[in-house]
């Protein structure tokens, strides 16, 4: 099934981690392969393949911004590739960038951890389970984030903290609020 519709965001899946190889260099896994998501969502294998063929064709990078915010880019991807386990990142937060900075201490207290990619969805069809399988990707970003959707979605450098949980659950209960208080 052919698919083009607007610009997707999705939190790393299950597992997949940041590491801090020092203040500034981050790598890890911003997509797995045949790991479900909390929307049902499949990243298959090869799924980026393409697109990085054509970035790389083209002399493009992938772009690396703060929160999926277009105009807050903080870094540079130096490294993007598939490999068997999925989406490899490595890359370098700029500290002449104010948010860079600003990433870097976050990143090294603990309350930054999570990677989000942007994506538009080129082919994907429907499992008997009612799983989007996404077999191709048009990746555009890849963001540092607060809140990734699923809780191994954590720089790993800092391991996890116990009382994450109770943390998540405060900020959904909050925003969960503000939308109340718009309906006001």
């Amino acid at each position: 099934m052919e698919m083009t519709t607007g610009l997707e965001r999705k939190y790393a899946a299950l597992g997949a981690e940041i590491s801090v190889v020092d203040g500034q260099v981050i790598e890890g896994y911003a997509s797995l392969f045949g790991t479900a998501d909390q929307g049902g969502d499949v990243v298959q294998a090869g799924a980026y393949a393409a697109s990085l063929a054509s970035i790389a064709a083209q002399g493009r990078r992938i772009k690396m911004l703060w929160q999926h915010d277009p105009a807050q880019p903080i870094g540079i991807w130096d490294e993007v590739r598939e490999d068997a386990r999925g989406l490899f990142v490595k890359g370098r937060i700029l500290d002449t960038v104010a948010r860079g900075r600003e990433a870097i201490a976050l990143l090294g207290a603990g309350a930054l951890d999570g990677l989000s990619i942007g994506y538009r969805t080129r082919r994907a069809q429907k499992d008997d389970g009612g799983r989007r399988l996404l077999t191709e990707l048009e990746l555009w970003e890849v963001s540092l984030v607060t809140f990734p959707m699923l809780p191994s979605a954590r720089v790993a450098a800092k391991g996890e903290d116990p009382g994450a949980e109770i943390w998540r659950e405060m900020a959904a209960g909050l925003r969960a609020l503000r939308l109340d208080r718009r309906g006001d």
